[in-house]
């Protein structure tokens, strides 16, 4: 006889302490966002190449996610529990390459610490959306994920503000070429939130223990397991997918394919929009500065000029932390605060209301030319962001088969990856096509495609019974 697991209800800090890891794993993804590919630029990587040097996110999450996610539903360790081993492991060598990654002295190396970092990073977050599934009830679920995006928009928040604080008061070295000097403090910051972050929720958080029934199916499992088992596990999975989940892949599609455009060219149009420093000009004013490194004799005026132009691209790169730091706040602000809508209005509803006000805030960016009044459409984003890092899982969740959760968590996310990698293989072929190297033009579609996203959340038909929720405080 198979006894019902009975999953007790958490205090609003016990949800809290679970969730405080994933701060630091998403201060990591803040600097992704932001400081990756402006590092590119500063060690000479030009626009169109942007794309195809993010491949290792689309990658590894393709890869590591479903993988974590279908070996640590077999795993169990009195001392340890099922997910925290790999979201420790992944905050360690995340935390390294935090570190390493500003000594960056070629692009080569640069791109090789994103593949660390990425893989580290996906290894660390998807048992943390399983962790949710495994300790929360239905009905703390929705509370549970949108509390997830609290702590994704803090993080986020810290890692962008820090770019911008250290620019500011720290000053960079635009005259001596290269990755400035205020880059490494917010890596360095990052490094240690990462590891620290997700230390506190492995010692604050128990794992539940499996039944007798499940940990005698967990050793069973073990002895008929072989190598491809969480391959055949994976492809199982996707083969017999609930329709929910089906229905949002085709959201996804636009969602995140329109998010990485903004995260990739968000600075670029900055340059151009707000400061009128086109690719050409930054290209010829590290020429100029290269030059004059070299002993070659350049001309005052030439050299003025250079040094201006890469000071307003750093100041570009500040103006970028600082309004994604804008909208994370306003995800930490209003990601719990959702969650009473979606009770009234259903998460479905809520999701869709999001995504238009997203779409249509960012369709307003290149046409704003003062660097203050452009933070206001960072409102729309940043609650559009914490609807998107909350509300989709708990609308799939009760869709997903409880002894599954690890592998249909990573499931959704190559949902996640797959529109990365089509976007990172095909973007900068229609960056140059298609939209005359503008990035002004990328802002504008990435708006159109929110809009697209939020017309096909209307095909979905999720169970209603995931938007209640309870929350006991102490």
């Amino acid at each position: 006889m198979i006894t019902k697991k009975i999953i007790p209800h958490l205090s609003f800090w016990q949800i809290w302490n679970m969730n405080v890891g994933f701060f630091g794993i998403q201060y990591s993804f803040g600097l992704q966002q932001t400081a990756v590919n402006p590092i590119y630029t500063f060690l000479g990587a030009h626009a169109e190449q942007l794309p195809i040097l993010n491949l290792a996110g689309p990658i590894t999450g393709l890869l590591i996610q479903p993988l974590i996610g279908a070996i640590s539903d077999k795993t169990w360790s009195p001392k340890w529990g099922r997910r925290k081993p790999f979201f420790l492991l992944g905050a360690i060598f995340c935390s390294i390459a935090l570190f390493l990654f500003p000594f960056s002295s070629a692009i080569w190396m640069a791109v090789g610490l994103l593949w660390i970092l990425d893989a580290a990073n996906n290894t660390a977050m998807e048992p943390y959306r399983a962790f949710i599934a495994d300790k929360l009830p239905q009905e703390q679920q929705t509370f549970g994920f949108q509390m997830q995006s609290l702590f994704v928009g803090a993080g986020i928040t810290l890692a962008n503000l820090s770019l911008f604080i250290f620019q500011k008061y720290l000053g960079g070295n635009a005259s001596g070429g290269g990755i400035p000097v205020w880059v490494y403090y917010s890596f360095f910051l990052g490094s240690f939130c990462s590891i620290s972050s997700v230390v506190w929720s492995v010692y604050k958080t128990p794992e539940i223990p499996p039944s007798d029934e499940e940990l005698e199916e967990l050793r069973k499992s073990k002895e008929e397991s072989h190598f491809f088992t969480p391959f055949i596990e994976i492809f199982s999975a996707i083969r017999d997918m609930p329709k929910l989940l089906w229905q949002l892949a085709l959201v996804y599609m636009f969602q995140w394919y329109a998010l990485f455009c903004y995260w990739q060219f968000i600075t670029p149009m900055l340059k151009w929009s707000l400061y009128g420093i086109s690719e050409n000009d930054e290209q010829k004013a590290g020429k100029i500065i290269a030059l004059a490194k070299s002993g070659v004799p350049v001309a005052e005026k030439d050299m003025s000029w250079a040094k201006n132009v890469l000071h307003m691209v750093e100041v570009a790169v500040g103006q970028t932390g600082l309004m994604n730091g804008s909208y994370n706040i306003i995800t930490m602000i209003s990601a719990l605060l959702l969650v009473p809508f979606a009770k009234k209005f259903t998460s479905k509803n809520t999701y869709i209301f999001c995504l238009c006000i997203t779409g249509l805030g960012i369709m307003t960016l290149p046409f704003i030319k003062n660097e203050y009044l452009i933070l206001l459409p960072m409102v729309a984003l940043g609650i559009g962001w914490a609807s998107m890092m909350g509300l989709p899982y708990s609308m799939v969740s009760p869709s997903i088969p409880p002894k599954k959760r690890g592998v249909y968590m990573g499931v959704i996310n190559m949902m996640i990856v797959i529109p990365m990698l089509i976007q990172t293989v095909s973007f900068g072929f229609i960056y140059k096509t298609f939209l005359g190297e503008n990035p002004s033009y990328v802002i504008v579609l990435t708006g159109v495609l929110f809009l697209c996203a939020s017309v096909f959340v209307l095909r979905m038909k999720p169970d209603n019974r995931s938007d209640s929720y309870e929350v006991l405080v102490d």
